[in-house]
């Protein structure tokens, strides 16, 4: 890698560090932290909450992910993690890591307010002639706005675009066997990016950056499109009273051609929604399917609940929700759509209890509390410790078919 002057701002103390990967203590950016300090690289970990910070260099992790407990253990003795809430940590090493996405808006459009922010911070402390790798999902055109902003202030980074492409809980693995787009307009750049990502081994795919920054938000919204259809398909056997669960089977069973239709679910999450909206907003609003995928799978909870209120109105029962992670075996709620469900039934007069082996809030029950004291129970989240439950003669709702006795409602 390149050994470019050091900022005026580091400490010149401070030993020298292979990457800094910014927002490292979250979901995406702590395991590639994990992942290439594994790999022998000295890795800087630079994010603003000091309490996850503290959690990590005390060898918890902040969130479940498969084999990251065993794998920090392990590597904090080594020393190749450094970690600090400063800013400044960025001018330690000549390649920096933006684990940052696009969020999106009020209106549904992507902003680019959080990258503004971030360069505002960093362009003071990166050395001359960094590499800098955008890591989360962005709105096509991000990167070269990241290059464009850094050069008004007088840097000359270079920027890649080199997306993410995990399943939270399985990020460990996937870092290392899925094949990693870098979206590079130079070659010095996609070199540089190559020589970095190929300390993890894993095959590389030249594009464009804009090409790299699409590919990804396809990649997402057909996932969650797929979701809609499984969804739509759903609903649309209940309502002719056909159980879905067996169609299902009939249309999957040793079909090739149908084996990657998923079964229906609530499809959430922090990317999903978001990255099919992005999408939207690229194609100047000009993608019906994408927002119609958006009306499925976001009308399901209503769908659910309706539902249950017109068989027996709900006004005076107590219903319980199992799970409030976005998806199973996760402690993550963001974007969950069992908080909508709760919101709904709430709003038609129930009495709601929620329950989640994961997911941490005062206000939850113990499962057995709301299994005992619920009218009507909703498996929100198929997490297996829902599976062979005792559920005697309660109203279920397991659209996921996630308690072995089919899918339910």
């Amino acid at each position: 890698m390149l050994q470019a002057e050091r900022s005026p701002h580091a400490d010149p103390d401070s030993s020298a560090l292979d990457i800094v990967v910014v927002g490292g203590c979250g979901h995406v950016g702590l395991p590639l932290a994990l992942s290439f300090a594994d790999a022998g690289l000295r890795v800087g970990v630079y994010d603003i909450d000091e309490a996850k910070i503290e959690e990590v260099k005390g060898g918890r992790m902040p969130f479940l992910e498969s084999g990251a407990d065993e794998m920090l253990t392990r590597i904090l003795p080594t020393g190749r993690l450094q970690f600090s809430a400063s800013a400044d940590i960025a001018g330690r090493a000549d390649v920096v890591i933006l684990v940052i996405g696009t969020p999106i808006d009020e209106f549904m459009n992507p902003s680019v307010s959080l990258f503004e922010r971030v360069v505002q911070d960093l362009a003071p402390e990166l050395r001359s002639e960094a590499l800098i790798v955008l890591r989360s999902t962005v709105y096509p055109g991000t990167t070269e706005y990241v290059a464009e902003q850094l050069a008004t202030r007088g840097s000359r980074a270079e920027v890649v675009f080199c997306p993410e492409r995990i399943a939270e809980g399985y990020a460990l693995e996937e870092i290392r066997s899925l094949p990693q787009l870098i979206g590079a307009h130079s070659d010095t750049a996609f070199e540089r990016a190559a020589a970095l990502f190929g300390a993890l081994d894993v095959e590389i795919i030249r594009t464009t950056p804009r090409e790299a920054e699409l590919a990804k938000l396809l990649t997402n919204t057909w996932r969650y499109m797929k979701f809609a259809i499984a969804n739509q398909f759903f609903q649309i056997a209940h309502n002719a009273d056909i159980d879905f669960g067996n169609v299902l089977h009939a249309v999957r069973h040793n079909y090739p051609r149908a084996k990657d239709l998923p079964g229906p679910g609530f499809a959430a999450g922090p990317c999903l929604l978001k990255d099919t909206m992005q999408l939207a907003a690229f194609s100047t609003d000009n993608f019906p399917m994408g927002h119609a995928a958006m009306l499925v799978n976001e009308g399901l909870p209503a769908y659910v609940i309706e539902t249950l209120d017109r068989r027996r109105p709900l006004r005076g029962r107590t219903v319980g929700i199992l799970g409030m992670a976005f998806k199973a075996e996760s402690d993550d709620p963001r974007t969950s759509l069992s908080y909508k469900l709760r919101k709904l039934a709430s709003f038609r007069g129930a009495n709601v209890l929620c329950t989640d082996p994961y997911v941490h809030d005062p206000s939850f029950r113990t499962l057995e509390e709301v299994i005992r004291k619920s009218d009507v129970l909703i498996i929100a989240a198929p997490h297996n410790a829902y599976r062979d439950l005792e559920l005697g003669d309660r109203e279920v709702v397991d659209i996921w078919g996630a308690t072995g006795t089919g899918i339910r409602l």
